[in-house]
């Protein structure tokens, strides 16, 4: 069953039940499943009901990448000497006009913490008398968060269309170019 959903995903089938017509129709894919040219794909519904229950909130996809990296890294496919990261917006499915907004504080305030832990620890070593602790105000900024997708983000970028996305990093291995991280951000 995850199999028949990494060939919906791979080849952008978008409904369970026209994923169950091409299974029983492409050989290959029945072949990449064990099917045989006999056997009867799982019923739409068998696979709608797996993917909403037994699959979600598990984690089982991520142990399914995992896994394939580790087995890539075993047989020296991946070895980590040169690695690429890049990242491209991916559209949320999530209507632009439809949002709250909400007044959040900016992210940079834990990025400034780091880096002034960071002096202190290299004041530390160098035996240097600490700081002064700096007063900073948190910065708050208004920003529109979707109703219907509220993991998303808001993007307003020139020369690119403004609506809810998110940012999708991929981490790729030079050897033979397979991914080896995905991590998504709003």
């Amino acid at each position: 069953l995850f199999k028949m959903l990494f060939i919906g995903y791979t080849f952008g089938i978008r409904s369970e039940r026209q994923l169950e017509e091409q299974v029983n129709l492409n050989v290959a894919y029945r072949w990449f499943l064990g099917l045989g040219l006999r056997g009867k794909a799982p019923d739409h519904s068998t696979i709608s009901r797996n993917r909403i229950d037994r699959f979600a909130g598990t984690g089982i996809y991520q142990e399914i990448f995992d896994e394939i990296v580790l087995q890539a890294i075993g047989r020296k496919f991946i070895d980590g000497k040169t690695l690429y990261t890049d990242s491209t917006h991916l559209k949320a499915s999530a209507n632009k006009n439809k949002y709250e907004k909400q007044l959040v504080e900016k992210s940079t305030r834990g990025y400034l913490e780091e880096l002034d832990e960071a002096i202190e620890a290299d004041r530390a070593a160098h035996a240097k008398k600490p700081l002064k602790p700096k007063e900073r105000e948190p910065q708050i900024k208004e920003t529109k968060v979707s109703t219907t997708d509220p993991d998303s983000g808001y993007m307003i970028r020139d020369g690119k269309p403004k609506g809810f996305f998110y940012l999708d990093h991929r981490t790729v291995d030079a050897t033979h170019s397979l991914i080896t991280d995905v991590h998504a951000t709003p």
